[in-house]
């Protein structure tokens, strides 16, 4: 019956989220540092040594019978380890994943603290932008809690957390979850403290902490979450929500080579298709251009920052009526733009 309830609530909490990262360990032999990470380190100090270890971790489920349970319960996996044992006081290695950017997700992760003199703790860091702007959660087991803080700019927050026993030499599993600016979090499936509200951070990468001498390892992790919209495309969808009359609208942007391509588009299919000289115009010289046919018109107008610089090209196709002329569509098209320019503020921005 445990077991069963257990599932339904995983099903329960995950369900709002339509993609899925699985984190395998096992992928990755003794001694190799996994790929698609890259260190990082907070504080002062020695940077982490992240290794592939074997350790004993628990069957993922109960034995069914006495038979059964008189067998080994446990088995031999490849998990994650930092083993520079530094003992710098301040100091915090971390291992961030590099193969996405998370908004909304819910973490789901196993560590065990092995040892460590001046700390024994393991964390995730969360919505992380660089190694001074970040949020953790972390357990400590000397401490005996429970923590959540951020960093911004390279100082730390007043922690947010419970009194706690982490056992030392024994698997738990932690779990984050992020919607908007709301954090919840779980240490071995049980609610650890009311869900936090903070607006600092509102995406970023995720990745294994540990400090100073601790040594930690962490188990495979899920990632369940939201898939982000890139700035463009959410420009493009909020656009035509506003304006529903519109019948096509791309965004156009230079690639390496200095040639336009559709970057955000009404049309999924447009995505990734070279422009044409006058979206190049558009954007390399704020020209704006003008066509009609089928009963149609069309505009390729230069989408500027905020101070006026060109750092895209809009297409926009409008159904024509009668009477109207090139400056009445003109007109037309920069009101939407106009709408567009104000939700966004630069190139940067842009391509987020």
């Amino acid at each position: 019956m445990r077991t069963i309830v257990f599932w339904i609530y995983l099903v329960f909490v995950t369900s709002g989220f339509s993609a899925e990262i699985k984190i395998d360990f096992g992928n990755y032999s003794a001694g190799q540092t996994p790929t698609n990470f890259h260190p990082a380190l907070a504080g002062g100090g020695k940077p982490g040594d992240w290794k592939i270890v074997m350790d004993e971790v628990a069957s993922a489920f109960a034995p069914l019978t006495s038979q059964v349970a008189q067998a080994a319960t446990t088995h031999k996996q490849a998990v994650l380890a930092q083993t520079n044992i530094d003992p710098t006081d301040e100091r915090f290695p971390m291992f961030v994943y590099d193969g996405e950017t998370f908004r909304d997700f819910k973490l789901t992760t196993q560590f065990k603290i092995i040892n460590g003199v001046m700390e024994q703790m393991a964390g995730m860091v969360f919505r992380f932008q660089n190694e001074s702007n970040f949020y953790v959660v972390r357990a400590s087991a000397l401490g005996r809690n429970l923590r959540f803080y951020k960093v911004v700019d390279g100082i730390r927050s007043d922690p947010i957390g419970p009194a706690l026993d982490i056992s030392i030499g024994a698997w738990h599993s932690l779990a984050i979850q992020c919607q908007g600016n709301q954090i919840t979090c779980w240490l071995d499936d049980k609610l650890v403290m009311p869900p936090l509200n903070d607006n600092t951070f509102s995406a970023g990468k995720i990745g294994f902490w540990t400090k100073s001498d601790s040594l930690t390892y962490f188990g495979d992790t899920t990632i369940n979450y939201t898939p982000r919209v890139p700035m463009a495309q959410s420009l493009v969808d909020n656009t035509v929500k506003k304006y529903p009359r519109v019948l096509g609208l791309r965004i156009y942007a230079l690639d390496d080579k200095g040639e336009p391509r559709v970057v955000a588009s009404k049309s999924e299919s447009e995505l990734g298709q070279s422009g044409a000289d006058s979206e190049k115009s558009a954007i390399t010289k704020n020209q704006t251009l003008f066509g009609r046919g089928g009963g149609k018109i069309s505009l390729v107008l230069p989408l500027c920052d905020r101070n006026g610089d060109p750092i895209a090209a809009v297409w926009i196709q409008l159904k024509s009526f009668i009477g109207e002329t090139q400056d009445t569509a003109i007109t037309r098209g920069r009101m939407i733009l106009k709408y567009m320019q104000s939700q966004i503020g630069s190139a940067a921005e842009l391509s987020q």
